[in-house]
């Protein structure tokens, strides 16, 4: 299993924070490997919501199914990943002690074999990620502290 933490600090309060976040359909305007979202049924949001992201990290493209299994806004969203790479992502937030707000994303994400399994997940894949991921989290804190 491959784990992958990253956090910032951004400056509003962490109401603001999960506005951004809350509509999934709109994770793909801050996360660069996120292509496109598809929605499995009517559920938008909340425990239950089920949906496709097409996933692109260098020449590498997957079709990550995805079932949110934690919802308590404004602090937590969490998902359960059963695509190719499977395990679990957690977003949270959280009023940081000098103002603002600390985000974090966590993952806990299993490779298959053909992708290097977990010797590639703890060598390369979660290195690889961590730096996309702090992109992503570089271009959600603009996103918010610019009023987009």
């Amino acid at each position: 299993m491959t784990k992958v933490y990253v956090s910032t600090l951004i400056d509003a309060a962490p109401s603001e924070v999960w506005q951004a976040v809350e509509p999934i359909e709109r994770h793909v305007e801050w996360m660069t490997d996120a292509e496109a979202i598809r929605f499995e049924g009517d559920q938008r949001r909340g425990v239950g919501t089920r949906f496709v992201c097409d996933t692109k990290v260098g020449p590498l493209r997957l079709t990550d199914h995805m079932e949110v299994t934690e919802w308590d806004p404004p602090r937590t969203m969490g998902v359960r990943h059963a695509g190719v790479v499977t395990g679990t992502g957690r977003f949270t937030i959280e009023p940081a002690v000098q103002g603002g707000t600390l985000f974090a994303w966590e993952e806990d994400l299993r490779f298959p074999w053909y992708l290097g399994g977990p010797i590639a997940g703890a060598v390369g894949g979660g290195q690889v990620m961590r730096r996309i991921w702090r992109h992503n989290l570089a271009t959600l804190k603009h996103l918010i502290e610019s009023g987009r």
